[in-house]
């Protein structure tokens, strides 16, 4: 994957995909090395982040950074964990962003969620539309959102929150879960999007639709 890997590291610079209509942002934050992703629509400038799970002060920074002021429309977050937004209601009070999460989790959130999402609902960012994917198991509400960007060959990125990695699904807490998480998984990722998507994790390395696929009866014989 090399240039499309994007490798993070906290404290280090940001990794940036260029696409049509799109800018994605993504950088690590604290000694989890969590993801936070910043989406912006070139047409109109308008702005969402995905997961404020730490450091307020870098991620107003990287809202500056990237657009010369602190303008954030909606923060999402993927799933009720406590390290993917420890610093939403710092962010969310200093944006006055509209806050968004899976409906499942989002009363576990230090914030009010203004918005609840369910699977097969849309959140536009400006001109673009992105598809919120519900993939049950590492928590009852995590939530993915997928973007597909027009052009002369479309480009998909799929952020998976903690629901899907490099190597296999996210933690699940009971075989139920489990098989729950893998089922979304199948049925509303491998079973929708190209080989060629590309998947941004909430930790650590990219990864692509078809990169993964191959291992799905691998995961559901090991059971993780």
């Amino acid at each position: 994957m090399s240039d499309l890997a994007g490798h993070v590291t906290p404290g280090g610079p940001v990794w940036r995909l260029e696409l049509p209509g799109a800018v994605l942002d993504k950088l690590s934050v604290s000694e989890m090395d969590n993801n936070v992703y910043l989406l912006t629509c070139t047409a109109t400038g308008e702005r969402l982040l995905v997961d404020a799970a730490d450091d307020a002060g870098r991620i107003m920074e990287l809202l500056t950074e990237t657009g010369g002021d602190q303008e954030l429309a909606q923060v999402l977050t993927t799933h009720r964990h406590w390290d993917h937004h420890r610093a939403l209601a710092e962010v969310a009070d200093r944006t006055g962003a509209r806050t968004l999460a899976g409906a499942d989790d989002a009363d576990e959130l230090p914030v009010r969620v203004d918005r609840r999402l369910q699977d097969g609902d849309a959140v536009m960012v400006g001109s673009l539309l992105l598809d919120v994917v519900a993939l049950r198991g590492h928590t009852p509400g995590s939530v993915a959102v997928s973007l597909t960007a027009a052009g002369d060959v479309p480009q998909t990125v799929i952020l998976t929150g903690d629901s899907l990695f490099p190597g296999g699904p996210g933690k699940t807490t009971s075989p139920k879960d489990f098989v729950s998480l893998v089922d979304d998984l199948e049925e509303r990722i491998f079973g929708v999007y190209p080989d060629d998507a590309l998947v941004l994790p909430g930790h650590g390395d990219n990864t692509t639709v078809g990169a993964e696929r191959p291992h799905l009866d691998e995961w559901r014989q090991r059971g993780w």
